[in-house]
């Protein structure tokens, strides 16, 4: 069972509450809310309004799968994509100044990134009070309360010092703003509570839901960027999470070559439908056109060349830079998402992209990316690809990390060495350097979300590329939007903006 069940459940039983004619039936009164809550079915509905903030869809909602969203916001400002201007006018010049670090707070992206935190923290809040006041199962305040650390770890994330409360009885204009520390170490204190509570079923009914695993390697995560969060490392309780993790039986999927893969290797089936749960720790289901839709390789690839491959035209907008694609090695499986050079049929990439913006790139300018090889249902509007928002490798990856910056690159080796043979490439010749394991995480997790996060943990974030110069160190954060400011007189805009 995926997650679409929970959101079926959510909706049908709302339905139920709301399709009563009987006017004398108190069917809101507090006993009845509390017993529904406290039921397995009655939790699962407060669960659901939560889970479904998480599929990406249009107007900027969702983790990942739709555009101009928290995954645009992300991704198209470190090196690894972008969406350049086109000399026959297509695409406007947003995306281009998101990679070039010219964002303003009135930017769609920041907007839409800003609004859905808040609401999906504002439904996570509703879940927490919903059942703990109908005394739910212990597993189940658990999930909510890990949900909600979640969506507070990717507000800090992108906009440091926020708007605070657990409590949605306060108008939006007396929210106090805490500072990224406080917000932090609220997150730690309700993943360390409460990630030993979840669930430890893997799949099923949990597939897309934060079981004990998943919420173990949220932890991790906050841990690894707690220099960034707090000033002060935590890389030992992040190896710690990551143990744990380890305990749950992951291991990486194969890499085998597949004959019957349009990408030509087991691997592939990572990015894919009901994606493997060897490797796979938290997904975000999608249905295209039902629940969540995922459009990574149908706006990547130009229209005839989409046509070719899939009967329906590509948007011929996203590209993969060329200093991040020249570093894939020839024998690297990975390498073969990219499709490059000519594509028969009139289509031709070239590597080289002379301009994002003035006066933009040509119609077939730079490498296009189809590790989302389109699953059905698919149409023009995106296909029904899984996303991956934690996977076992990204574990690995932390632990080799986590080693070296303590000073101990031979146990780093053990956990790097993996993901480089899965891929097709020999073990490393030495101990892993940090470089090592930041060029590693780039090859593994391109298009999964990460890649903002490692630039800035790794000190690359702001380093000068082909199309701009060294970024100033406000580019760390996002700016607060504006209308956020607006509706908030108590908040502060960060520095820089």
């Amino acid at each position: 069972m995926k997650i679409k069940n929970i959101l079926l459940i959510g909706s049908l039983s709302f339905l139920l509450l709301v399709g009563c004619t009987n006017v004398d039936e108190k069917v809101y009164d507090k006993y009845t809310a509390d017993d529904f809550y406290g039921s397995a079915q009655g939790a699962d509905v407060a669960l659901a309004s939560v889970y479904a903030q998480v599929g990406g869809n249009w107007d900027g909602v969702g983790y990942a799968g739709a555009d101009r969203g928290w995954y645009d916001l992300n991704c198209f400002s470190s090196d690894e994509q972008v969406i350049p201007h086109r000399t026959t006018g297509d695409w406007e010049l947003d995306f281009a100044r998101l990679y070039k670090h010219d964002w303003l707070p009135t930017d769609s992206f920041i907007n839409n990134t800003w609004r859905w935190l808040y609401k999906s923290i504002f439904n996570a809040n509703l879940a927490v009070n919903q059942l703990e006041k109908s005394n739910a199962e212990p597993s189940k305040i658990a999930e909510a309360k890990v949900l909600r650390a979640f969506f507070y770890y990717l507000l800090i994330d992108d906009f440091g010092d926020v708007p605070f409360y657990t409590d949605n009885n306060i108008t939006v204009d007396q929210i106090p703003q805490s500072s990224r520390k406080e917000v932090y170490n609220f997150i730690v204190k309700e993943l360390t509570e409460n990630v030993e509570t979840l669930s430890a079923t893997k799949g099923g009914n949990y597939y897309g839901r934060f079981n004990k695993w998943a919420g173990y390697t949220l932890l991790a995560k906050v841990y690894l960027n707690a220099g960034v969060y707090s000033g002060t490392p935590e890389w030992e309780k992040c190896l710690a999470a990551c143990d744990k993790v380890s305990g749950g039986g992951f291991s990486l999927h194969s890499g085998a070559a597949n004959a019957s893969s349009p990408m030509g290797n087991k691997y592939y089936e990572l990015f894919g439908d009901v994606l493997p749960d060897d490797e796979t720790i938290l997904a975000m289901f999608v249905t295209a056109n039902v629940v969540s839709r995922n459009i990574f390789t149908v706006r990547s690839l130009n229209g005839p060349d989409a046509n070719n491959l899939f009967g329906y035209s590509g948007w011929n907008g996203t590209i993969v830079p060329k200093d991040f694609f020249i570093k894939y090695d020839d024998k690297d499986i990975r390498k073969k998402q990219f499709r490059y050079g000519d594509q028969g049929g009139g289509v031709n990439y070239s590597i080289d992209v002379a301009s994002l913006d003035n006066p933009g790139a040509a119609p077939q300018a730079g490498v296009r990316n189809t590790k989302f090889y389109p699953v059905t249902p698919m149409d023009g509007g995106g296909a029904s690809n899984d996303f991956p928002i934690y996977r076992y490798a990204d574990v690995l990856l932390m632990k080799a990390e986590c080693n070296v910056r303590l000073g101990n690159a031979a146990a780093a080796k053990p956990f790097i060495d993996p993901v480089r043979q899965r891929a097709g490439l020999g073990i490393l010749a030495a101990n892993p350097t940090l470089n090592d394991v930041y060029n590693e995480r780039g090859f593994e997790l391109n298009w999964e979300g990460h890649r903002r996060q490692d630039m800035i943990r790794f000190d690359k974030f702001l380093l000068a590329n082909d199309f701009r110069g060294v970024s100033a160190n406000y580019r760390k954060l996002f700016p607060i939007p504006t209308a956020a400011l607006d509706a908030n007189k108590g908040i502060k805009q960060n520095p820089g903006y």
